[in-house]
């Protein structure tokens, strides 16, 4: 049996679709069709029902699944203990929201870097609806987001939820605590609509009584920090962003009267047995963060 053929249709069956396994292996997608055809003829049953959209388990494909894992497997295992000691460049592709590039993102790097000298990295800076839907086709393997990734072989883990704090100009910057009139004097900022930070920043408005005040929506942390430098108004950030950033920009972080709810954050990747030498360099990226 070609394990090759295997790993296509295990790819075919976590991903419900022939067209997403084939971009996860970089195969066409007649390879990829060619390959689970095989695996039937060679078997002498159907492993998939194509007569949906999505492409659905039969039976014998839901039990074959089973074998077809620990198989890999058991590649796996046998490369790491037979194999041999030039190892091949390892590929972690990697997603994150914007805060966490400005909070752990690259310290973690750093770190998988000098543990892992050949790995390669892809780094893909995005929205969580945008990294959780990359991460359900397979393009990449760790995303950091605030929302979990759902689907089989998906682990999601939470992670300790970030501090928001109000940011205003260096001139702002007082000793005592603001009240909340002093704070809705200025122009508020936030994330992007619909954003978790947009969302807890409405729904402290509405429990102060202020939801009609307007709140401008910025999707990038840097042109934040950059607009309350030049004075156009308060910004919603998270704590460890802010004070990274704090020795550079005329900003500071305001003490005030209202507490903003905290930013959560949430580690998804995939239970992926193909991959040798994957399942490692993802348990240090996680210890790493955690550490954090």
């Amino acid at each position: 049996m070609n394990l090759r053929f295997v790993e296509a249709f295990v790819w075919v069956a976590r991903l419900e679709s022939i067209t997403r396994g084939a971009e996860k292996l970089s195969l066409t997608q007649s390879a990829v069709s060619n390959r689970v055809a095989a695996l039937e003829q060679e078997l002498g049953v159907t492993l998939l029902d194509r007569r949906e959209r999505s492409v659905k388990l039969t039976l014998a494909g839901a039990r074959f699944l089973q074998y077809a894992e620990r198989l890999l497997a058991l590649q796996r295992e046998m490369k790491a203990e037979l194999g041999s000691p030039e190892q091949l460049p390892l590929s972690l592709r990697i997603g994150g929201i914007e805060t966490a590039l400005h909070t752990w993102l690259i310290p973690m790097i750093d770190h998988l870097k000098q543990s892992n000298p050949e790995l390669e990295l892809e780094l893909s800076i995005e929205t969580t609806p945008a990294l959780v839907e990359q991460l359900r086709r397979g393009r990449l393997d760790l995303a950091f987001t605030v929302l979990p990734a759902l689907g089989e072989q998906i682990e999601n883990e939470m992670l300790a939820p970030l501090e928001m704090v109000f940011v205003g100009p260096a001139s702002m910057a007082r000793k005592r605590v603001l009240s909340i009139s002093e704070l809705l004097a200025s122009d508020l900022m936030t994330f992007q609509r619909g954003s978790a930070p947009h969302v807890a920043l409405l729904d402290l408005l509405r429990s102060l009584d202020a939801g009609a005040k307007h709140v401008h929506t910025v999707s990038s942390i840097s042109a934040l920090m950059q607009l309350v430098e030049n004075g156009f108004g308060i910004a919603t950030l998270p704590r460890a962003a802010v004070e990274q950033s704090l020795p550079r920009k005329r900003i500071t972080i305001l003490r005030c009267d209202a507490t903003l709810a905290p930013l959560p954050m949430v580690a998804s990747y995939w239970s992926d047995p193909v991959a040798p030498g994957l399942a490692k360099a993802l348990h240090q990226a996680l210890a790493f963060v955690r550490a954090q």
